[in-house]
């Protein structure tokens, strides 16, 4: 793998690798028939000497009569990672109904006057996170442009405003750190999204040693400002391609060399203004379908308001997302980050209004992210969840802040499966050898498609949860949480012993 600088995520790190997939296979002649025999032969994974500085935290609950079978250091917080959004999908399962659709909607309080909008446009955000993805509104500019001129619209006289403060807070997840911005996983979640916020930039050699190589971006609409020292190396040489973007700053530098014959690399970075970049591209769709905008592109972010603008606004045009469903299967079958992030804020601004008449209602000021959390505290105390036991700072689990015990996570896994969406859930997590982020792994064995799971990974941490059918037709749910684990050069991924285990619950005959 070519060496790149530790803030950003090569997008050849996020392809599948077969060889990895392989994991540990429980053989049936090994599979355990009893709890003592499944107790022991779990204790032997993970009392391994590779794992004497890590923490393990494992819990595993029959669902058909609730007993606990396997249990080391339940009680514990750790750190779940993407495993984190599975609460945040139980959150909105119970907030937002199924089919609810994200709206976009171009919004003005002017009149329209022979052809011409006597006033500023309106694009608003209400943070739909698939704007301008593949099958879910990829022509959204065109169509909001469209709409206008089958209204005979040809003209505006005042500026387009790319307005995303509908999400009250900081576009950044509370705890994010800020080696983590520029990577795709960490863009910014902003009411106004689109391209799920990212940008493709591939780096091409010159042919030539000495020359500087090429940086080409897709969309090409969100090139950055772009500080470009890479060079091109002699070939066969040492590729040192770095990229960096101070937090808050727009500019991206690219320095160090590739060497000369090496294939374009692909890298898929955070856009750090979505709203700009919608504002941008629904410009050149105005212009596209020959509406000329007199004025300039304004963008308004949190805090700033201009409740003017809204006020006696009618709605222009409007586009809608794909239903709630559709984007929560994305979100955890991709562990998609934008999408879950995007979600906690939408059910922490329903959340909101619904507290609005409520004597007990928290005072003062609190982030829409802040308000999906309570409304989160609020559904654990339902299901008997101690909130101490689930201590979230954000709706992804990207921040390591995020601290959850195994016991907590296997209740919230027993209270999801009598739901009546309870089905619904399960289709939406990855499968065992079949989709999402569990296609490459526990494809031999017992667990092939009988695993239904979220998985969660970063640095020194490795978590699987999620609902296993066992040999004789039993279901159980488990949670798997690996934290502070540094693995030795000569030792298997955490994925491999992780897996182990699954297979041997997917194989128990007890």
């Amino acid at each position: 793998m070519k060496r790149i600088a530790t803030w950003v995520v090569p997008l050849l790190c996020l392809l599948p690798i077969a060889n990895l997939s392989a994991a540990a296979t429980a053989p049936a002649s090994n599979a355990p028939h009893d709890r003592s025999t499944l107790t022991a032969q779990i204790d032997a994974i993970t009392r391994q000497p590779r794992y004497a500085a890590a923490d393990w935290g494992i819990a595993v609950v029959s669902l058909d009569s609730g007993r606990m079978l396997y249990a080391q250091h339940v009680e514990r917080l750790f750190q779940p990672a993407s495993t984190a959004k599975l609460f945040t999908a139980a959150l909105t399962l119970s907030t937002l109904a199924a089919d609810y659709r994200i709206p976009t909607r171009l919004l003005s309080p002017a009149p329209v006057r022979h052809g011409r909008l006597d006033g500023p446009l309106l694009l608003y955000g209400m943070g739909d996170p698939t704007l301008g993805t593949p099958g879910a509104n990829p022509a959204w500019a065109d169509d909001l442009a469209g709409q206008l001129a089958a209204r005979g619209i040809r003209g505006i006289r005042g500026d387009l405003v790319a307005d995303d403060s509908y999400f009250a807070g900081p576009r950044l997840g509370n705890g994010w750190e800020a080696s983590d911005l520029l990577g795709w996983f960490a863009a910014p979640a902003s009411a106004l999204s689109v391209h799920e916020n990212i940008v493709a930039l591939t780096v091409t050699p010159a042919a030539t040693a000495g020359e500087a190589a090429r940086l080409s971006f897709a969309p090409d609409a969100a090139t950055p400002p772009l500080a470009n020292t890479l060079t091109t190396a002699a070939p066969h040489g040492h590729d040192d391609i770095n990229l960096y973007r101070a937090p808050g700053d727009p500019l991206l530098h690219a320095f160090g060399n590739i060497a000369a014959g090496t294939p374009p690399l692909t890298y898929r970075l955070a856009i750090p203004d979505p709203a700009r970049q919608a504002g941008e591209e629904l410009r050149a769709a105005l212009a596209r379908q020959g509406i000329r905008l007199e004025g300039r592109l304004r963008v308004l972010h949190w805090p700033e308001r201009d409740d003017a603008l809204r006020r006696n606004a009618q709605a222009l045009a409007e586009v809608l997302s794909p239903p709630v469903t559709d984007i929560l299967t994305q979100g955890l079958k991709r562990s998609q980050n934008l999408y879950l992030q995007n979600l906690l804020q939408i059910d922490g601004i329903s959340a909101q209004a619904a507290a609005a008449d409520r004597p007990d209602a928290p005072a003062g000021f609190l982030s829409s992210e802040a308000w999906g959390l309570h409304a989160l505290h609020d559904l654990l105390e339902r299901i008997d969840i101690a909130p101490s036991s689930v201590l979230l700072e954000e709706g992804t689990g990207l921040s390591r802040g995020d601290l959850v015990t195994p016991e907590a996570m296997v209740k919230l896994l027993q209270y999801l499966a009598v739901q009546p969406w309870s089905a619904t859930l399960r289709s939406m997590l990855p499968v065992a050898g079949v989709d999402g982020t569990l296609e490459w792994r526990l494809r031999d064995g017992p667990a092939n498609d009988k695993v239904q799971a979220k998985t969660g990974s970063m640095t020194r941490v490795h978590c699987l949860a999620g609902y296993v059918t066992t040999a004789t037709g039993r279901q159980l749910a488990f949670a798997i949480l690996l934290n502070n684990y540094e693995r030795g050069p000569d030792a298997p991924p955490a994925n491999h012993d992780i897996d182990a285990i699954v297979q041997l619950l997917a194989g128990w005959r007890g």
